[in-house]
């Protein structure tokens, strides 16, 4: 990581009523990175995610923005800060047009200029969103709305992005039309943290990895050192 940190967590731990999900986790994430968050299902990946964006208070540890503990603040104002979820799942509006989603996703900035350049820099990422702008977003096909999830967090201008599973349940070819996306978004110096199920896009697009299992932190590397490892990912992912 070059830099300070834009975004630390220290040493947190996290839970869901008497179940531990999350057990002394510390990361960093430097400005510019790119960081993958990677582990089976129940390691804790979302859960870093819903501390980081004030959905779940910690039992103890700190998150630090760019120096500054926001630890437990209102999830509205994490993202006034510019840390934006594009969460698990898309949710996205489906009754709503295409571009009545992506100017939801703005709502924070009110200010015209800023969203229709915005909007402009989505489209540019997704064509295919602008030729559907009109239409119900619920038309869209699984690998669209994803796209428009995307889009959606985009327009909220965000510092660091966080991204949920975004290749969840997606066909290779809108994997690889997804990844690609995100590849743009980070020669564009866009901070970047992404839990995913599939290690191998993961790490192509990383500059660096964590691993967790159980909500423990078990491995922490350059993603390119991880790439070499296949048989050390497959026995903490279980693939």
């Amino acid at each position: 990581m070059d830099g300070p940190a834009v975004l630390e967590l220290r040493n947190l731990e996290a839970a869901y009523g008497a179940i531990r999900a999350l057990h002394g986790l510390s990361l960093t994430l430097g400005p510019g990175e790119v960081v993958a968050l990677l582990g089976p299902n129940g390691a804790g990946k979302t859960t870093t995610l819903r501390v980081i964006s004030g959905l779940l208070r910690p039992v103890r540890g700190q998150v630090l923005y760019r120096g500054d503990e926001i630890t437990g603040r209102p999830p509205a104002t994490i993202a006034r800060l510019g840390i934006i979820q594009c969460p698990e799942g898309r949710q996205i509006f489906k009754n709503l047009t295409v571009r009545e989603n992506l100017i939801l996703g703005g709502y924070r900035l009110r200010d015209p200029a800023r969203e229709r350049r915005n909007l402009e820099r989505a489209l540019d990422l997704f064509p295919m969103l602008k030729e559907r702008l009109h239409h119900p977003a619920g038309l869209l096909s699984g690998g669209q709305q994803q796209m428009l999830a995307i889009a959606r967090a985009l327009m909220a201008d965000p510092e660091v992005l966080l991204l949920d599973e975004p290749s969840l349940g997606l066909a290779p070819r809108v994997v690889e039309e997804v990844f690609e996306a995100l590849a743009q978004l980070k020669a564009q110096g866009l901070t970047m943290l992404i839990v995913e199920q599939n290690a191998e896009k993961a790490l192509e697009i990383a500059d660096r990895a964590y691993v967790l299992e159980a909500g423990r932190l078990v491995l922490a590397d350059a993603a390119h050192r991880l790439r070499e490892k296949p048989d050390l990912i497959r026995i903490y992912l279980g693939r």
